[in-house]
């Protein structure tokens, strides 16, 4: 229903309330009257109860005013003291209100405001940049809506120019961009994930905590309202991009804003078709590929949260450049052979190695100067040796308790031998050639260490996917 407003006219009567000073007869107490009088240019109606005698009359609902019945001029008198957000809510109402709220001389005066006209001038000699005035032929000449998309294409790129500048510098030891965690804050960037079950009917998840690693954001949903897990048959996780982002505020899910989609995980049979990557005496803990756990409620079907963990390679680009219903396509990587000697395979290959909790760090490490024989490429696949049991120099300890850390608003704790692994393999070139960002499950290995220095145990880690493989 299209909003309306009610406006008093002067001159309203309010209600009236009259007490009986001489006596009524019994013939006459059940006997109801009605009276009309006239106050203003308003007609009002009521019932005189003999009983009660209390009588509130009734407003007549032809006097009532709707917005929507207001003169074209008015409304867009009214629409100019909007700013540009608002104005794309209000010209969701109706095909009227669209056809207003894109009017030029309106959204002229935004675009002015935000990005002004200059002009050169000759001032003692000296030449300087003055704002121009507006013209009425830049209104005029325009087909409807011009101005409306000049400002919202032109604010754009304004945040892409910005985003820009700061993904262009390089961590030498990452190849990631190094301030990937101001251009999120930037570009307005936010991640949502939309629940579906059985019925079509989604469930949206908005609030989100964030934990920014070196190479990689940790991404927590959590709360009571989660759908019963028997029920949910798909999880979509989508990058939130604001059309207007305000570093000063965070985003607001009630502006324009579209959606990225990220990744698509069916949860029909999550807990028989995913492998459990851990538990302690409230949650267990299941791995969804790519980068996904899903914390179930011991004893129940009931989701305690959700997190994400997203490798910082192209993230921007995969949260941005989708579509809601397409993932956006990163481009083909190849690995160049060696140009002299094509028998002596890939060389030049370096690996950064993270391991943390979600929230703290388990262990982070660079290994430079990988190779492989031509004889280790099979199948599109080349196998990197990274560290050799019996080198002990390249071994790197950990720090603390290994554990993925969670936590809700009544609950928190630590899932052991479990962490999130972040691989960054770099070609000769410097450029990233396979990243991921997932959880791993540490299990304890029946191989005894080499290590004359090292009695303890040796413990493996897997991961697998459509890309690579790792141990």
């Amino acid at each position: 229903m299209p909003p309306s407003i009610l406006s008093p006219l002067p001159g309203a009567a309010p209600p009236v309330s009259l007490r009986c000073l001489t006596k009524v007869k019994d013939s006459d107490k059940k006997r109801n009257m009605s009276r009309r009088f006239a106050a203003g240019s308003r007609k009002y109606s009521g019932t005189v109860n003999a009983e009660s005698l209390c009588w509130t009359p009734a407003v007549n609902s032809k006097s009532s005013v709707c917005i929507e019945n207001m003169p074209s001029e008015m409304l867009i008198k009214v629409f100019s003291y909007l700013d540009a957000i608002s104005l794309l809510q209000v010209a969701c109402v109706n095909k009227r209100f669209y056809q207003l709220a894109s009017d030029n001389g309106i959204w002229l005066k935004i675009y002015s405001s935000r990005f002004p006209a200059k002009r050169r001038i000759w001032k003692n000699g000296l030449l300087q940049m003055e704002t121009a005035p507006l013209s009425c032929a830049a209104v005029e000449e325009r087909k409807p809506g011009y101005w409306k998309r000049e400002y919202i294409s032109k604010q754009i790129a304004a945040v892409q120019v910005r985003v820009m500048q700061l993904v262009k510098p390089v961590d030498p030891y990452t190849g990631l961009p190094c301030k990937n965690q101001k251009a999120i804050k930037v570009s307005g960037l936010s991640w949502i994930i939309v629940v579906k079950d059985k019925n079509e009917k989604e469930h949206v998840m908005e609030t989100a905590h964030l934990s920014f690693k070196d190479t990689s954001v940790s991404i927590f949903w959590d709360g009571t309202s989660w759908p019963c897990l028997d029920v949910l048959s798909t999880l979509k996780l989508f990058g939130v991009l604001s059309l207007f982002p305000d570093q000063s505020t965070a985003p607001s899910k009630n502006g324009p804003r579209r959606r990225s989609l990220i990744a698509e995980y069916y949860l029909s049979h999550l807990t028989e078709s995913s492998a459990a990557v851990g538990s302690d005496k409230l949650v267990q803990l299941f791995s969804l590929n790519p980068g996904l756990v899903v914390g179930l409620w011991k004893g129940s079907n009931e989701i305690a949260f959700v997190m994400a963990s997203l490798h910082y390679h192209q993230l921007l680009e995969r949260s941005a450049l989708g579509s809601a219903t397409v993932q956006y396509s990163l481009p083909p990587h190849k690995p160049v052979l060696d140009d002299i000697d094509p028998e002596y395979g890939l060389h030049g290959y370096d690996l950064h190695l993270d391991m943390h909790s979600g929230k703290h760090a388990c262990m982070c490490g660079t290994f430079r100067n990988l190779f492989c024989r031509k004889g280790d490429i099979e199948n599109g696949y080349l196998k990197l040796t990274v560290v050799s049991l019996k080198d002990n120099t390249k071994h790197i300890p950990l720090i603390g308790t290994v554990g993925l850390s969670w936590e809700t608003t009544a609950f928190k704790g630590i899932v052991k031998d479990c962490c999130m692994l972040d691989v960054t393999v770099l070609d000769e070139t410097q450029k990233p050639f396979w990243c991921f960002s997932a959880p791993v499950c540490m299990e304890l290995s029946s191989k005894v260490s080499n290590l004359y220095d090292y009695m303890g145990h040796i413990y493996t880690a897997d991961y697998v996917d459509s890309e690579g493989a790792e141990h």
